[in-house]
């Protein structure tokens, strides 16, 4: 009786941590739809809605902790209540930059977008969200491969990255009145390159969840 009791913790536990998953995956593509079209209402949204985020990240955070101050596991039951844990953090700080972004977007009071490289945002932040979506699925179903494979995105986030950078400096040196949008830009690519890395951090919370050993894939 005592096991059925702790796997249902762990059941409504994942529950939790997929509920959250989904709140920063749409804080995120509002975050990115609010900065291309410049919605300072939409992005005023995703600033509100982070309360939500962190609310609902103390509260699963406070269950995981009661669960191992609780029940004791042990082994292989001890690292699915740290992973949990792991992801949690990744998540919130997901949230956090999601708000970023949308700060951007209220710092350039509704300017329309004229710089050469923002047209590759859109690619970036989709397999941003796709990488989200991944790290999550492969937490439900224990798979390491579909972990590696979504860790595996993140050098293409690197990769559009770095072509952003590099365009959009050059940009900014050559129509010196794009300056203060270009840099919001550059903020806001990097606040997408870091939620890459945290979704890579799940995958790798992941991989130590079915095998035990600590792989850094960032």
């Amino acid at each position: 009786m005592a096991r059925n009791v702790f796997e249902q913790y762990l059941r409504e536990l994942r529950n939790e941590i997929l509920r959250l998953g989904g709140l920063v995956e749409q804080a995120v593509y509002q975050a990115v739809e609010a900065f291309l079209k410049q919605d300072v209402s939409l992005a005023a949204d995703v600033i509100m809605g982070d309360e939500r985020i962190d609310q609902l990240y103390q509260e699963i955070e406070d269950r995981c902790v009661k669960l191992i101050a609780t029940q004791q596991p042990i082994a292989r039951d001890l690292r699915v209540a740290i992973t949990g844990i792991k992801i949690l953090l990744s998540l919130e700080r997901m949230g956090d930059h999601a708000v970023d972004i949308a700060r951007a977007t209220m710092c350039l009071s509704g300017q329309p977008l004229k710089l050469c490289s923002i047209p590759r945002i859109p690619r970036m932040a989709t397999i941003v969200r796709h990488m989200i979506k991944e790290g999550l699925d492969a937490y439900v179903h224990r798979s390491v491969d579909k972990a590696r494979a979504m860790c595996a995105l993140d050098d293409d986030v690197d990769f559009i990255f770095s072509h952003v950078f590099k365009e959009t400096m050059q940009c900014m040196q050559d129509e010196p009145e794009l300056v203060m949008q270009g840099s919001y830009l550059l903020y806001v690519v990097r606040y997408l390159e870091r939620i890459a890395d945290h979704a890579t951090n799940i995958g790798e919370a992941v991989i130590y969840l079915e095998t035990g050993e600590r792989r850094e894939l960032n």
